[in-house]
């Protein structure tokens, strides 16, 4: 664990020197707790949107008894709240795109692989780096959102829907193992690409699920539930366990000391 914590040390004092990195962790949760709040704002100031039953059939089961204006706030509150489930997982792809891209350009990853770290403990170090920083933004962005949705909202029957368990779930579980897998697969292809920009590119293609699914839901064509969720955690845990298991298989120490130019 001395080791571990080392190299999060390390990582932590250069990659945040770059300003695409503190750019994204600093204006992304800034950016994703505003827009559900804008939603829950508008809701507020609709006194009058008819009967929910006026809504998609789809929705009926969603709303329930709930007013217009209030369906028409839970609806669009949950298709934002699903952006924060994005958020760990953009955060530390960024991070972890510059982690071994970086340290090849600047030199300095040859004497860090020479020392006897294991292949194991480098990439968990490097994981650890780029997951806390965007997993503890997610948190704190979410934690923001309630606190104000508990203030503005006066519906007791709306709050209850909006602070549903079924976003812990998502935001606490879902979202650190979609997490997990970028920062495995960025660190996969930033050891074989020499411009941190590739790495990061490919590894964002594991935001189009969740693209796929927010667009679905603003369809109507699927709902997110808890038990969609709780399928979600245990098909990622499984994707998790197997990227870690690859990642250190791929990760060819011997090529990067003696190939890398």
């Amino acid at each position: 664990m001395p080791k571990i914590w080392t190299i999060v040390d390390k990582e932590w004092a250069e990659v945040f020197k770059n300003r695409l990195v503190l750019f994204t962790v600093i204006f992304m949760p800034i950016l994703f707790t505003a827009l559900p709040l804008i939603m829950v704002a508008i809701g507020s100031s609709q006194a009058d949107m008819g009967d929910a039953t006026d809504m998609p059939a789809s929705y009926m089961e969603m709303c329930g008894d709930l007013t217009g204006a209030a369906c028409f706030t839970l609806i669009m509150v949950n298709q934002f709240l699903l952006l924060f489930m994005m958020m760990p997982l953009i955060i530390p792809v960024t991070i972890a795109a510059y982690s071994i891209v970086g340290e090849k350009t600047t030199r300095c990853l040859e004497p860090l692989l020479a020392t006897p770290i294991t292949t194991a403990e480098l990439l968990i170090g490097k994981s650890l780096a780029a997951l806390i920083p965007g997993v503890l933004a997610t948190w704190l962005s979410f934690g923001v959102f309630a606190v104000v949705a508990y203030i503005m909202v006066q519906s007791p029957e709306l709050l209850r829907r909006i602070l549903d368990p079924m976003w812990i779930i998502a935001i606490g579980l879902v979202g650190p193992l979609l997490a997990l897998a970028g920062i495995n697969v960025t660190l996969m292809v930033s050891s074989r690409v020499s411009d941190p920009r590739t790495a990061e590119q490919v590894s964002t293609l594991l935001v189009l699920p969740l693209l796929g699914l927010f667009f679905a839901q603003i369809a109507g064509v699927l709902m997110v539930n808890a038990q969609v969720m709780q399928l979600a955690a245990v098909i990622m845990a499984a994707v998790d366990a197997g990227l870690v298991y690859l990642g250190v298989r791929a990760f060819q120490r011997e090529t990067i000391l003696t190939k890398w130019k």
